[in-house]
């Protein structure tokens, strides 16, 4: 549980915050996603801003960023508070994306206590559900949330991947989504007060943040155990599962992270987009860098650009099959053209430039099978009914 430092305003007005931009000259930094972070470092008790490789620009606030300040503020982490990543091991006899990806459940539909009392993916709950929210337990969620079956291709550090439990060719299940309603009611309810203003009440704030944070963590295990049941496997314990979208009490000040993985010794999955691999990586971060890491490869065109453009280069059925070989599940046709690989940056030259500035060393690469992104239950009818039962 978070603890509100023992003093919250700062007496005298200070200068603007600090800010390092952690890229090299090769990346992808839009202008307006710079001008967002020194926005952010005007604000009052910001102490320093520390912008990521896979930074662009979000709502109000940059996304791909860790900011310190003597004051917390709500819309600094934004409405998906609990968002991370997890990698979860998964043993497969075969692993043929055709196949595979037509077991795959309706990750749209929510679980429900009494109506699903008897979804074997329930025993991963332990204890009470987090704020008793239980709308849209076990879903995956829109925009850039997946759960993704794949295999651990180039290993970069042997020993470090065996303290995981992992070897080239072994299978994971990478789960990227967030706290889904729950923290947009979190959110809403300061900013209809509030607007972009701090907390008046830190110690309240944490409390349903942790909440959400906690709701996020657990979501993720049930989505990877709604998919290891319904591949003919069981559920496994994360070896990798960290939030980028948190604030963290820390040197008495409050560390707000919004798209930046917590890189303090942390072992952490920089997703890279469904066409390329993911980098599970050994974050050593320091303050400079707001002990935080990227959190992706990082968008580099907007989702109405990256539709426009998709559209002129590409087919649905194009997108339905990566450049890697692998197959994405997605029923929503727009999505796929929002989401597709030519719309985010090279995670290479985000890996890159981790790397030339010391704040992490790669392990090893996870590269696709089958990505979910939303259910295409118009495919078969024996697919439809797979997925009702789950």
């Amino acid at each position: 549980m978070s603890q509100q430092p023992s003093r919250q305003d700062s007496p005298l007005p200070s200068a603007p915050a600090t800010v390092a931009v952690f890229a090299s000259p090769a990346s992808w930094i839009e202008s307006d996603a710079l001008a967002q972070c020194h926005q952010v470092a005007a604000l009052d008790g910001m102490t320093h801003v520390a912008a990521m490789p896979d930074l662009h620009p979000g709502k109000g606030a940059p996304i791909g960023a860790a900011m310190a300040s003597t004051r917390l503020y709500p819309f600094l982490v934004g409405s998906d508070i609990g968002c991370g990543i997890a990698v979860f091991p998964i043993r497969l006899k075969r692993a043929v994306p055709e196949r595979l990806a037509a077991r795959f459940p309706d990750l749209d539909r929510a679980l429900h206590p009494e109506q699903d009392a008897d979804d074997p993916a329930w025993a991963v709950v332990k204890g009470d559900i987090p704020a008793g929210h239980i709308e849209g337990l076990g879903t995956v969620g829109r925009g850039n949330h997946f759960v993704e079956l794949a295999r651990i291709g180039t290993v970069f550090e042997p020993d470090h991947a065996s303290r995981l439990g992992l070897a080239a060719g072994d299978l994971v299940l990478v789960v990227h989504s967030g706290s889904r309603g729950l923290g947009e009611r979190i959110l809403r309810a300061h900013t209809e007060v509030h607007g972009a203003g701090p907390a008046p009440d830190p110690g309240a704030y944490l409390a349903m943040h942790d909440d959400a944070v906690r709701w996020g963590s657990l979501n993720r295990r049930l989505l990877a155990a709604r998919v290891a049941h319904a591949l003919g496997t069981e559920p496994t314990e994360p070896i990798v599962d960290q939030c980028h979208n948190l604030v963290e009490v820390r040197d008495g000040g409050y560390l707000h992270r919004k798209g930046a993985a917590p890189g303090d010794g942390r072992d952490v999955l920089i997703a890279g987009t469904r066409g390329t691999p993911s980098y599970l990586v050994a974050a050593h971060a320091g303050p400079d860098a707001g002990h935080s890491v990227a959190h992706g490869a990082g968008r580099k065109m907007s989702r109405a650009d990256a539709l426009r453009r998709g559209r002129a280069k590409h087919t649905v059925e194009e997108l339905r099959r990566t450049p890697v070989g692998s197959l994405v599940v997605c029923g929503d046709r727009q999505l796929l053209f929002e989401e597709a690989p030519t719309a985010y940056k090279r995670i290479e030259q985000v890996i890159a430039d981790l790397v030339a500035h010391d704040l992490a060393t790669p392990v090893a690469t996870t590269v696709p099978l089958v990505t979910y992104k939303t259910p295409d239950l118009g495919s078969t009818p024996g697919n439809r009914r797979k997925r009702g039962r789950s």
